[in-house]
């Protein structure tokens, strides 16, 4: 198995997702495997090879919620950088540590943190967590609505990142 889905409660308790957002109402890890790569390799490889059918829902997505006003842009600052506050595909590196590093936006229907942590561990050590704050209860629908996709293409771009030992 390339990929599997594990508890946010199992990681340890000084890992800087923990304290990404004051209140989480969604949340969700998926585990793969790569001792080979950087922090950085392994967040680009995720994020930064988006799979044509991805692109298509994302496509779908922006053109629906356009109309309430939500971001759908992405930052003219792509994979130029790896520092803070520039973006690894859509998401804004919020924190770079040795073993973590944090990705998020916030808009005003929802903010959110997604963190891509090496754990060490001989299996599965690379976690891509994902938290979502509500920030009003269009934040809810929209979760609501997103939260079955969002599984799969999680899952489908944190596969991208396995490599065998």
């Amino acid at each position: 198995m390339k990929i599997r889905k594990v508890k946010l409660d199992t990681r340890p308790q000084t890992d800087g997702i923990k304290n990404a957002l004051p209140k989480v109402d969604f949340a969700d890890t998926f585990a793969t495997t790569n001792h080979q790569e950087s922090l950085e390799v392994i967040s680009n490889t995720v994020f930064g090879k988006i799979p044509k059918w991805i692109s298509f829902l994302m496509k779908i997505r922006n053109g629906i919620v356009k109309i309430f006003g939500l971001k759908t842009e992405v930052s003219a600052d792509i994979n130029r950088k790896f520092e803070v506050g520039a973006y690894i595909s859509f998401f804004q590196i919020l924190s770079i540590q040795q073993n973590e590093l944090i990705l998020g936006e916030d808009d005003k229907h929802l903010n959110f943190r997604v963190s891509v942590y090496n754990s060490k561990e001989k299996e599965f050590n690379i976690k891509i967590t994902t938290l979502v704050q509500y920030n009003n209860w269009f934040g809810k629908v929209y979760m609501t609505i997103v939260k079955p996709f969002h599984h799969i293409v999680v899952k489908t771009m944190v596969k991208q990142a396995y490599k065998a030992n």
